[in-house]
């Protein structure tokens, strides 16, 4: 059965697999890492020396092959990361041109537009706004998917209503559809309650291989829910995603609004457009008495937006119906598109798309100061 499954039988499978050219198999060598299993299926890490990068593929396959041949195992997935060596003087900036792996890698680009929904700190409802953008936009005729990046707490299963393994053909994953969206996210993989213990180059190669290695399939734009904070996933994919611009998310309060500037200033440092901040929970309307009430505070982004010169795209009150309906996995402008709560992502979703026509797209980089 595929409860019986356990972390020392799919160790055991992957020590049968050995590199090419190595005596050593996988696991003796300490490759592998992050091991997962959920319902019979089963997702780990491969660490790759980056010299060894042609045998990659074949890595993977044989390492999938192994573990799909347990009793119980419905599929595998396995992710792969590798560690660059560490330069031999790091405080000195790295060559503009003419050499190394990482500057010739283009941007990753899997759809005409990528969007992301970032805030400075968690609990703002960065994805609550993430998953009903996407509904807006996708209401005015865009092919539209949301890649959840937020690998240690991933929301997307819950705000969609489903939590199913995706199919894989051994090299790509076929992202989820739901509610018209093209879905990706970690948690697809791993149990909701089930913490993902990974260190900081495992997150950032899953996140680079869910926009590489997923089949998304002809979008106009990707939403990308990413991390809270200013760390090193936010910055992996501020660098390696061809991002059209950022949406910041902040609820109204001062403390909110400091850490939505430093994630603004990070987008800003790797020259990736700001389209926008977002006003979440700026106000309650109590369904006795009709009268308004400022629970964190009124405006605060609204302010910081004129202040730093960035657009305002908005507020979104804070309703129980919104609440509600992302926590039953039927977003609001899937549940009501027309109704006055969707109204707002919707306008929002204008606004966003018309920063997107005025905004010219600038490759990123480092900005040193």
């Amino acid at each position: 059965m595929a409860n019986e499954l356990t972390d020392a039988m799919i160790t055991a499978a992957l020590a049968t697999v050995t590199a090419p050219g190595r005596d050593v198999d996988i696991v003796a060598a300490g490759q592998v890492s992050g091991i997962v299993i959920k319902d019979g299926h089963v997702g780990f890490t491969i660490e790759i020396d980056p010299a060894e990068k042609e045998q990659a593929d074949a890595i993977r396959s044989a390492s999938e092959g192994a573990v799909k041949a347990l009793d119980g195992v419905l599929s595998a997935t396995a992710m792969l990361t590798a560690h660059q060596a560490a330069p031999s003087q790091p405080t000195q900036p790295p060559p503009q041109q003419g050499g190394g792996e990482a500057a010739s890698r283009e941007p990753l680009k899997p759809a005409g537009h990528l969007i992301a929904v970032a805030s400075g700190k968690g609990g703002v409802g960065k994805s609550t706004t993430a998953i009903n953008l996407a509904l807006a936009i996708a209401a005015t005729g865009q092919r539209v998917g949301i890649l959840d990046a937020d690998i240690y707490g991933p929301s997307l299963p819950r705000l969609i209503g489903q939590n199913r393994k995706p199919q894989s053909d051994g090299k790509k994953i076929v992202p989820i559809e739901a509610w018209g969206l093209q879905t990706m996210s970690i948690g697809y993989l791993v149990a909701e309650d089930a913490p993902t213990i990974w260190r900081g180059p495992m997150v950032m190669s899953a996140i680079e291989q869910m926009l590489r290695d997923v089949t998304w399939d002809n979008l106009d734009v990707l939403i990308i829910d990413m991390p809270p904070g200013t760390g090193d996933a936010q910055l992996t994919l501020s660098q390696r995603a061809a991002l059209s611009g950022a949406v910041i998310v902040s609820t109204p309060q001062d403390l909110a609004l400091i850490d939505a500037r430093k994630g603004l200033n990070m987008f800003r440092k790797v020259n990736v457009p700001v389209l926008g901040i977002i006003e979440n929970m700026s106000h309650f309307i109590c369904p006795d008495c009709s009268g308004r009430h400022d629970v964190f505070g009124n405006g605060g982004a609204a302010a910081e937006a004129a202040r730093i010169g960035a657009p305002f795209l908005g507020e979104v009150p804070l309703e129980m119906t919104i609440r509600a309906t992302s926590d039953a996995g039927t977003p609001v402008v899937a549940n009501d598109p027309d109704g006055p709560h969707a109204a707002h992502y919707r306008a929002i979703a204008e606004k966003v798309l018309g920063q997107l026509a005025a905004t010219p797209k600038a490759s990123p980089k480092i900005v040193m100061d």
